[in-house]
């Protein structure tokens, strides 16, 4: 979300979203983390947003395709549990039901359109006002994906997925072009920090 887009600002606080780069100023060394086994991680579309709400039963088939298993399965899904039973192994050309586990909103994904493999470094980074921000740096077939993507879908959510959990999920503010996008949101320098080694795997 970087050099060529028009930069729209966040309207609400504590929203993440994603933006073109507004030159953000590196941390040190130990802030940048290059993607080394992108397999687990995926870029999928939100296609619903669901409040933390109580599980009603064993969330038998996250991967549901039709409605009622979908709705079923978020329904029944416990985002207060440790790591996602699915750990990774979900099939990224299926729909799927997770959620934010530090949260514990519920989302139901699209199919996934990026991969780990797409990307190439995740760092953490201040921009100009001195505020937090992740920067994401894809390679040149996720580029071209990423900047199709955000130009059909902007003002829509993606979520990004590490071994079956969302990580986070901002929101597209802009078309982003040039390989380089941003996420913004109310974080602290070391939340960036983490959130940038997650994505990268770890």
């Amino acid at each position: 979300m970087r050099i060529l887009c028009v930069v729209a600002a966040l309207v609400l606080l504590g929203v993440t979203g994603c933006q073109a780069d507004v030159s953000g100023k590196p941390e040190p060394d130990g802030d940048g983390f290059v993607v080394k086994d992108g397999s687990r991680l995926r870029f999928r579309p939100v296609v619903a947003e669901l409040p933390p709400s109580p599980a009603t039963g064993s969330a038998a088939n996250r991967q549901a395709t039709d409605p009622a298993g979908q709705q079923a399965a978020a329904a029944a899904l416990d985002c207060s549990q440790g790591p996602d039973p699915l750990d990774g192994r979900d099939d990224p050309a299926l729909p799927l039901v997770s959620c934010d586990r530090a949260q514990g909103t519920k989302y139901l994904l699209g199919p996934a359109f990026l991969t780990g493999a797409d990307l190439s470094k995740a760092n953490a980074q201040l921009d100009q006002s001195g505020s937090s921000i992740i920067a994401l740096s894809f390679t040149d077939s996720g580029a071209r994906a990423w900047a199709d993507w955000t130009a059909a879908n902007v003002g829509k959510q993606v979520a990004i997925v590490l071994k079956s959990t969302v990580l986070t999920a901002p929101s597209i503010q802009s078309a982003i072009t040039g390989g380089e996008t941003q996420i913004t949101g109310k974080y602290t320098l070391p939340e960036a920090r983490q959130l940038a080694r997650d994505i990268a795997g770890g």
